[in-house]
């Protein structure tokens, strides 16, 4: 442990390959490693990438990308995949379609499985991003699985997050269902070269006129992904929302909720890890096949929980 932290500070990628494993497969070793990084990480702007598959999220996340390279800026991704549930295997196609920037020394692409995880994202995302926060990354991006509507995950973790569309997405009333469409702090008509396209903007922006806003109303705007058309407009609009949420006294406060919902969800798990014992399974099996009630199992794991606390505890 202590040689892969010296080498991650001395800014291998390897090292930095091998952090991102440890955390993705909840070693061990992770909780001791993800501590030694504390003090360097809060730099990197957290940027979320969801929508519909098919909305070009890969394309266009590969020309912001090579948009940041021409300011010298280095960018990490965590692209998601998802999890077979026959295999528990992902296919990984995202970072075959960032293979052009993959390859550039400023860029770290990493591929992960959802795991099961119905959000968008990888159960360890947020503990990844911290991991390349700390390794010096400018940019972070979350580009979610692709599953629609329930995508929701991904604004607990970014500080801004952009909803990527495009004109077969949905008429005016699938755009004003609640959901993908309330997390955005930008919308993106993707491919707008197709028929439809500006009517499809003129709706989603009259959609978002509609409800009321404080301060900042997400703005839409039109990309073509595949050409890098409109790619600078959207890199200028993210940086606006940024500087925004400073101005704002908004950037700290994300930022601390972020932490808030990291704390519990490591005390949650830990708690749960140390919870399930085999005891515990046992008696949880033995009710499912007898048909007790699960109230009544409750209790008798709770009472079984003091009972332990009263055993261990100093006089």
């Amino acid at each position: 442990m202590n040689s892969l932290l010296t080498d991650f500070k001395n800014s291998s990628r390897t090292a930095l390959a091998r952090a991102l494993t440890l955390i993705e497969n909840r070693s061990p070793e992770a909780a001791s490693f993800l501590s030694e990084l504390s003090g360097r990480i809060g730099h990197a702007i957290r940027i979320g990438v969801t929508g519909p598959p098919g909305a070009g999220k890969s394309t266009l996340v590969t020309k912001l990308t090579q948009h940041w390279l021409e300011k010298n800026l280095k960018v990490g991704i965590l692209a998601v995949d998802p999890t077979s549930p026959f295999s528990g295997g992902a296919l990984l196609g995202d970072r075959v379609r960032m293979i052009s920037v993959s390859l550039d020394s400023r860029v770290f692409v990493r591929s992960l499985a959802t795991r099961g995880s119905l959000g968008g994202l990888a159960r360890a995302a947020g503990e990844m991003a911290d991991v390349m926060d700390a390794f010096g990354f400018d940019r972070i991006v979350f580009e979610t699985v692709g599953v629609g509507q329930s995508e929701l995950e991904v604004v607990q973790y970014a500080d801004t997050t952009m909803v990527i569309l495009v004109p077969e997405s949905g008429d005016g009333i699938q755009a004003m269902k609640a959901g993908l469409m309330e997390i955005g702090d930008l919308f993106v008509i993707n491919k707008s070269d197709r028929e439809g396209a500006a009517r499809f903007g003129i709706e989603i922006d009259t959609v978002m006129n509609l409800r009321q806003w404080q301060g900042w109303i997400p703005p839409v705007l039109s990309t073509i992904a595949s050409t890098g058309e409109g790619v600078e407009e959207l890199s200028n609009v993210l940086g606006q929302h940024v500087d925004y949420l400073k101005q704002e006294g908004l950037w700290d406060k994300r930022r601390y909720e972020r932490g808030l919902r990291k704390y519990q969800r490591v005390v949650d798990d830990e708690i749960l890890g140390a919870f399930w014992t085999a005891k515990r399974k046992q008696l949880l099996n033995d009710a499912v096949v007898k048909g007790k009630s699960a109230y009544a199992l409750a209790r008798t794991l709770l009472l079984d929980v003091i009972r332990e606390i009263r055993r261990t505890r100093p006089d």
